[in-house]
């Protein structure tokens, strides 16, 4: 636990740091404290803008020093509140946001504050990508770290499958670099471990051509949602890995390509994406065109467009879910269609089925979920009103607990907030825990890092002692 600090007890961490510190007393403190969840209220002592790997060091030496309880920030998207520490201090690589790319070794260096947003529009004009998130305002070391689901899976596997090395800061500030060569246990932990051994100051993707790209967005009331999942599930099952996208039930947005009938009505969208160009998209989705959607989107685009396209409001309330399924039978996919009633709208709230397969499939096994799984189901609820929290959260629920009978018993950890110590072993697998609490063991034998699906380091040979 943080120990309560004097305002001048500040004063020695701004002299050792050559970024800004920020307290409760300093203006400007609200919004650098804020993050995209706003039921996250935690209140750090102070908050350290990291401009460099030195001032990451400072800041974990004052932590020891003090007794602070330490949080990483890189996006800030975090739905369980991984990066704030009530009372604690927040080590803030915002400023830390620099990316370079190589384009001769199709490499990509991102420092540990960048998000995805600074990584594509640096890889674009190279017509360059790999595997990120699916918004540009998430973190790519907090995504990456974690595992790193996004648009391009499908092509080119899970972001982490691309990770080729990273810089790490440990808790008593040692500065490491490890690839597949070097400190390789390691390594295997950073593909799906989290935050949970250093802070990351910088990771290397391998990136690939990424000449066009295209999307369809097509749309349809929700009564008819059934049938178009049915279509969608026929349509994405053996895909090509080119194709990407997502079934979802959402507020009718207020677009050009929405017809008024359904703006702010719950609707059913399929949302194709093609690492490709448009002319062999629409090909691909004749039998959903067939559907007559009443609202489309189809269009090539850079890569890094789309992925602002869909950017979600920050500062509303947050609260999100995963279950992962081998298969998607009638029965399954009834119930994921039936539960969308229970989700709030007009909200910016989202019930999504995404695809799996491809070269999620074929990747190696690091330390996440299940690479058989077939499908997502991820309700994510994005909403306004404290008052639908516990409606949000039995959505939720309930939607997984109806399509659990068809899942693989883990998840996908970046998609879920605090859902107890039993669900982060489930994320894993109990074997790949053992061998990640070794692992932390070593690196982070005092469990510094705690504050994203904390793994609990390994002591006399029980790497699962005091997880349950």
């Amino acid at each position: 636990m943080s120990h309560p600090l004097e305002p001048a007890a500040v004063a020695p961490l701004r002299d050792r740091l050559s970024g800004p510190v920020v307290t409760p007393a300093d203006a400007g403190y609200e919004d650098t404290r804020a993050v995209f969840n706003s039921m996250v209220t935690a209140r750090p002592q102070a908050i350290a803008r990291c401009t460099s790997p030195g001032d990451v060091t400072e800041a974990l030496a004052f932590a020891r020093e003090t007794g602070l309880e330490v949080a990483v920030r890189g996006g800030g998207h975090s739905v369980s509140g991984a990066s704030l520490a009530d009372g604690g201090l927040v080590l803030d690589l915002r400023p830390l946001n620099r990316v370079s790319v190589d384009r001769e070794r199709g490499l990509a260096v991102a420092a540990g504050g960048a998000n995805w947003g600074d990584f594509d529009r640096a890889t674009q004009p190279h017509h360059l990508a790999t595997t990120g998130g699916r918004v540009s305002t998430t973190g790519v070391a907090g995504l990456t770290l974690g595992g790193g689901s996004g648009w391009l899976e499908r092509r080119f596997g899970l972001a982490c499958d691309n990770l080729v090395a990273a810089e790490l800061i440990t808790a008593d500030g040692r500065h490491i670099h490890t690839d597949e060569r070097h400190r390789s246990e390691l390594f295997w932990a950073l593909h799906g471990g989290g935050g949970n051994f250093g802070v990351a100051t910088e990771l290397t993707f391998a990136v690939h051509p990424l000449p066009e790209f295209a999307i369809a967005m097509l749309l349809w009331p929700a009564e008819d949602g059934l049938e178009i999942a049915q279509r969608y599930r026929a349509l994405l099952t053996g895909a090509p890995d080119t194709v990407g996208g997502g079934l979802v039930f959402l507020t009718g947005p207020p677009e050009d390509f929405v017809p008024d009938a359904l703006v702010g009505r719950l609707c059913c969208m399929a949302l194709l994406t093609y690492a490709g160009p448009e002319t062999e998209l629409r090909e691909f989705a004749a039998p959903l065109f067939a559907a007559e959607p009443r609202g489309q989107l189809v269009t090539g685009l850079p890569y890094a467009e789309f992925q602002h396209m869909l950017d979600d409001p920050p500062g509303q309330r947050n609260y999100w879910s995963d279950e992962n399924l081998t298969s998607l039978p009638d029965e399954a996919l009834r119930r994921f269609c039936d539960h969308a009633r229970d989700m709030p709208v007009p909200s910016a709230s989202q019930q999504w089925l995404f695809p799996w397969g491809g070269a999620v499939a074929r990747g190696q096994e690091w330390p996440g979920f299940d690479r058989g799984a077939a499908w997502a189901v991820h309700p994510f609820g994005v909403y306004a009103d404290p008052a639908d929290d516990a409606r949000v959260r039995a959505w939720s629920r309930e939607l997984c607990a109806a399509v659990r009978p068809w899942g693989t018993g883990d998840t996908y950890l970046n998609f879920i907030g605090d859902e107890g110590q039993d669900r982060i072993v489930a994320g894993y697998g109990e074997r790949n825990y053992r061998r990640l609490a070794e692992v932390k063991a070593e690196y982070d034998p005092d469990n510094v890092f705690h504050r994203w699906h904390a793994i609990v380091p390994a002591t006399g040979g029980t790497a699962l002692a005091g997880t349950r």
